[in-house]
């Protein structure tokens, strides 16, 4: 008799933030500048390691990799939001909404163990650096990018299929801007308990772990930083190493708030302020705070400014 109740979910309607109409446009602005300078910032990273050779290096190798990783999951966060703002039709398909949930959990999900094996590239390049060569081969470089990859494309699928597999009842209000997994599972109308087993398992082993090894790597760097008898140089390492810090307690610590709080908290609106301060504001800092800070991104840029006519009349500009 419950069975026959059920009916088939063809189109999601999202609340997004309806409940705040007043910063609506806000919501809309900020989202979109995040958005085009994730673009902007992402495709010069990944432009000038391929055409400049002397970025050919593995830290490179897994910025351009997770530039990759930011643009892809930026993209299938807010773009369809910004879409559906300025057609103001806030609606997608179910194959839409389970296209977009994978997406955005495997970008997530691959870049959450990205991040730990960056941390660790950075701890051997600092604290044994007449290894790194030996250690960080080229070979190992693409393994662990395809570990990342990998990771993150199989956890997402057997997320996803287990939450959209769900009888729905025929809710299809869906109270976020965009088909979260979290907020598409409350529309179930069956025991949901299997499946959140599942999703924090693997929440544990994406989230909390490769924060607790970046946390370690971290830690035996400023250790060996300590050891430096240069100040200056010691205060640019502390000063990178922060930077890189802060960026990954935004990531890891939004998501942790979201994924692994009680049960028996609802916040649905702190949600999805959450959901866009890990999947918009941190991709967008990726690309500044892990390398166009860096003094040799600047100045392959600046060759490749040279290089074109229109960009010699800009340093022209400039100067």
């Amino acid at each position: 008799m419950f069975q026959a109740n059920l009916t088939s979910v063809t189109i999601f309607l999202f609340l997004g933030f309806s409940h705040y109409p007043k910063v609506d446009i806000t919501v809309f602005v900020l989202c979109l500048l995040m958005y085009l300078t994730t673009l902007l910032g992402n495709m010069i990273l990944i432009s000038i390691t391929i055409l400049d050779s002397r970025l050919h290096t593995p830290m490179y190798f897994f910025l351009s990799n997770l530039s990759f990783l930011d643009i892809w999951y930026t993209s299938s966060a807010l773009a369809p939001m910004l879409a559906n703002f300025v057609s103001g039709k806030n609606t997608i398909s179910f194959s839409g909404c389970a296209a977009q949930m994978y997406f955005s959990l495997a970008m997530g999900s691959s870049e959450c163990v990205l991040l730990s094996m960056m941390a660790y590239d950075r701890y051997v390049a600092i604290c044994n650096p007449l290894r790194y060569p030996i250690i960080m081969n080229k070979r190992v470089c693409v393994q662990i990018a395809a570990v990342s990859w990998v990771t993150g494309c199989l956890t997402a699928f057997m997320e996803t299929v287990s939450v959209l597999q769900l009888p729905l009842c025929g809710n299809s209000i869906i109270d976020h801007f965009a088909c979260e997994i979290l907020a598409v599972l409350k529309l179930a109308c069956v025991d949901t308990s299997k499946v959140k087993l599942i999703m924090l398992v693997i929440t544990i082993l994406l989230l909390p772990m490769p924060m607790l090894l970046i946390c370690i790597s971290y830690a035996l760097i400023l250790s060996n930083i300590l050891r430096i008898s240069s100040a200056d140089g010691q205060s640019k390492a502390f000063s990178t190493c922060a930077a890189h810090l802060t960026v990954v307690v935004l990531f890891y610590g939004m998501a942790l708030c979201v994924y692994l709080k009680p049960s028996g908290v609802d916040s649905k609106e702190i949600d999805k302020f959450m959901t866009l301060v890990y999947a918009g504001l941190t991709p967008m800092l990726n690309p500044i705070i892990y390398s166009l800070r860096n003094k040799d991104v600047k100045a392959a840029v600046k060759k490749l400014l040279i290089r074109n006519p229109f960009g010699t009349a800009l340093i022209s500009v400039l100067k």
